[in-house]
């Protein structure tokens, strides 16, 4: 536990440092209306917090910045309430007055307004990406060079894609193929659909499926298995932007990372209720472990139905972020309700 002043000393350091990207001296802090302590007391105090590991000093000379554990204590313990600016508040309210009338639309809308207002970068996980898995996968030919498949989720959601069949590969070898897929991806995540057949079925092809290295690419139009179109990015350059981020390999480690289906879905699917706020190493991935992650559910009627999410820096607002969420998952879970009474 820390003592009151302690408290006020690090909430003030962490504000300061939010807004300045600058380690914070006890002559800045002290300067401050909300502190009513000479430079020599918060100096002292520094130090103590310093050792319990709640600050850390980057250079001899320098203030204090702080740590990931001083982070998680102001979340937990020192974060208040915030009214959103005004301005802020009218954008979002203003995005759901409108007239969208689709999922897709919607939650594009709030990713982009999400990443603009907070600087960061949103990630926006749809139903589908989380939740919903393959019930039967079905293939209409319309003629010798074309086909129509169909695929049903467990949720009942009907999602239908035409596409072309490669030459030399004959429509009863796509009806062996759907055979296969229905009876071993049957109950897996549409999420996951791309990696099992990549993983698992490369055998079973082989020995049953004619050409089936040409099907190979069939597969990739046919199972939904663009899990990109279920979730939506926005802002991912905003990272750029962020002082802490200099380093060319951590930012491309980033962006890579941003391209990998599984491991966005991992990050940032959730199924808490509330905000969620992981901070630094407390992300199961370690190009992360730098960065904060936080993530609120939508949902209709109490059924989840997907995570807005934000990636920026362990030196992210918190307090505005945590609050934008707040407002944004309880609009959107409201506009959603709307679009499917």
């Amino acid at each position: 536990m820390l003592a009151e002043r302690q408290k006020q000393i690090l909430k003030a350091i962490i504000e300061e440092y939010v807004v300045h990207a600058e380690p914070v001296g006890s002559r800045t802090i002290s300067k401050r209306d909300d502190i009513g302590y000479s430079a020599a007391t918060v100096r002292n105090e520094m130090a103590d917090l310093e050792d319990l590991g709640f600050v850390e000093q980057p250079h001899t000379s320098a203030g204090r910045i702080p740590s990931q554990m001083g982070y998680r204590y102001y979340v937990d313990n020192l974060m208040g309430p915030q009214r959103l600016e005004r301005t802020d508040l009218l954008q979002v309210r203003e995005l759901f007055a409108s007239q969208m009338d689709a999922v897709e639309l919607t939650i594009q809308q709030t990713g982009s307004i999400l990443s603009r207002l907070t600087n960061y970068t949103s990630i926006i996980l749809g139903p589908e990406a989380i939740h919903n898995k393959l019930k039967h996968l079905q293939v209409i030919p319309l003629n010798e060079r074309s086909a129509v498949a169909i695929v049903v989720s467990d949720n009942g959601h009907v999602d239908q894609r035409r596409f072309t069949v490669p030459d030399g590969v004959s429509l009863s070898s796509i009806e062996k193929l759907v055979n296969i897929l229905n009876v071993k991806l049957s109950g897996v995540p549409l999420v996951r659909l791309k990696r099992n057949v990549y993983q698992e079925l490369f055998a079973e092809l082989d020995r049953h499926v004619e050409q089936y290295e040409f099907l190979l690419g069939v597969i990739d139009q046919m199972l939904l298995a663009d899990t990109d179109d279920r979730i939506f990015t926005s802002g991912t350059t905003n990272i750029l932007t962020q002082p802490e981020f200099t380093d060319v390999t951590q930012v491309k480690a980033l962006m890579d990372l941003f391209e990998q289906t599984d491991t966005v879905t991992k990050l940032f699917a959730t199924n808490n209720a509330g905000v969620q706020v992981r901070i630094g190493e407390e992300n199961s991935i370690a190009t992360v472990n730098n960065c904060s992650i936080v993530t609120a559910s939508f949902s209709i009627d109490g059924r989840s139905l997907g995570t807005v999410g934000v990636l920026g820096p362990t030196r992210m607002d918190y307090n505005k972020v945590v609050s934008l969420m707040q407002v944004l998952t309880t609009d959107l879970s409201e506009h959603l309700r709307q679009l499917y009474k």
